[in-house]
């Protein structure tokens, strides 16, 4: 049975080294925003607000993709950011409309251990974007945790190492 894995956690949590772990999986694959949107908007990224819409644009074009891929019989592992409320209903009609078992994968991690590894991963030159302290501050202000009445099969990390 095909299974849609959802990813929770703030930057540099280690949400991407988990959608790795999760794709060793046979029959499973990664589908990652941030390699989509270097690709498609990176010129076009330089704010918050860009971001959300960009975000939102690839979001409606990979539904439909992400349904049949699902479907097909194909788990996938989103490495989309389940990080605020608006974002987990949209993962939720994909998980809806693709009549597939989920997890939400919640990467429960301190502030400071995110922002260590977001200087080191920054330092590597190895990811499509790099955020400073400022942008992470920013950027976590949105963060919501996921709650169990959204409906969602929620697996807890805590402080995992990256």
């Amino acid at each position: 049975m095909p299974t849609l894995h959802l990813l929770c956690g703030k930057i540099a949590s280690g949400k991407s080294t988990l959608a790795a772990s999760l794709s060793e999986t046979p029959g499973t694959m990664v589908i990652s925003e941030d390699t989509w949107l270097a690709a498609l908007y990176a010129d076009q990224m330089t704010s918050v607000a860009d971001y959300v819409r960009c975000a939102g644009k690839l979001r409606l074009a990979l539904t439909p993709h992400l349904v049949a891929l699902l479907k097909a019989g194909v788990s996938v592992v989103l490495d989309f950011p389940a990080n605020t409320v608006a974002n987990r209903q949209w993962m939720m009609t994909v998980i809806r409309e693709s009549g597939v078992p989920h997890q939400l994968h919640f990467l429960d991690v301190t502030d400071d251990i995110c922002k260590a590894r977001l200087r080191a991963r920054n330092a590597s030159g190895e990811h499509d974007f790099a955020a400073t302290d400022e942008q992470f501050d920013l950027i976590t202000r949105y963060f919501v945790a996921p709650e169990e009445q959204e409906g969602f099969n929620i697996i807890r990390y805590q402080d995992q190492p990256s």
